[in-house]
């Protein structure tokens, strides 16, 4: 097969090492990791870049099949429609499904250590002012960053770091740092940053094995499970449960 890969570039590494062994052609576009706090825009370029693929013009490149490294990703990638090609999605929240590599680890980890802030070598090193770590707790963490974020916009980082732990918010929302292990890179910048920020905010520090089981298999056409396939015509939605993501009829 031919595949064209639309991904975030927090998956970068293992996207092209999954591609290098792949059996079939992958072909890969990336898109800027801060597209992911304007959802609607995220879809729109993401829309844009499927319809793109699939007209008629591109038809001599013989692509057989898009295939996202995305998840859900804040509803993102729901109201996606899949045009002349299927297209092929992780049934995954976000990326820390793709970097633990299952939902069942992501849900362990949901439910067994709420307030937690993530450490992902790839994802630290395309910082683009966006933000820092992943979250991954309670409801309110989202707002907790959105309070963060102004701050960042209004006195720096450094100065909203400062005003968040002077009000307590870190440690009263989050209780752990997590730093993901994919055995891919150089990750001693990031541990020392993660075990740093722990120790300042008394978090507790653990590493976690990462798995590139579901980036693998979306490279190599193995969807039989944990994937949705959207025929042409039909459109993302989520589903409430724990499959994420399912599909209907555009427009239905």
């Amino acid at each position: 097969m031919h595949l064209m890969c639309l991904a975030c570039e927090v998956l970068a590494r293992q996207l092209y090492l999954s591609a290098a062994r792949s059996p079939h052609i992958v072909d890969i576009q990336l898109f800027r990791r801060g597209l992911h706090n304007s959802p609607a825009d995220l879809r729109a370029r993401l829309q844009a870049q499927i319809d793109a693929v699939s007209a008629p013009q591109t038809a001599g490149l013989g692509y057989d099949a898009i295939v996202m490294g995305y998840g859900l990703c804040g509803q993102a990638t729901a109201g996606l429609v899949a045009r002349e090609l299927p297209l092929v999605i992780p049934r995954a929240h976000d990326c820390i499904t793709l970097f633990l590599g299952s939902r069942a680890r992501y849900q362990d980890q949901f439910e067994n250590y709420p307030g937690t802030y993530w450490y992902a070598l790839d994802y630290m090193e395309r910082d683009d002012g966006s933000g820092g770590a992943l979250a991954l707790g309670s409801g309110s963490d989202t707002n907790l960053e959105a309070v963060h974020e102004e701050y960042v916009q209004k006195y720096g980082r450094e100065n909203a770091d400062y005003l968040m732990e002077v009000m307590g918010a870190w440690q009263q929302h989050y209780k752990r740092a997590a730093l993901i292990e994919m055995g891919i890179g150089d990750i001693s910048a990031v541990e020392a940053r993660a075990a740093t920020e722990a120790a300042r905010r008394g978090w507790v520090l653990d590493r976690v094995s990462g798995d590139m089981v579901l980036i693998r298999r979306l490279l190599e056409g193995d969807w039989e499970k944990d994937f949705l396939v959207v025929q042409p015509g039909q459109q993302i939605q989520m589903t409430y449960d724990a499959n994420v993501i399912g599909c209907a009829l555009a427009g239905a």
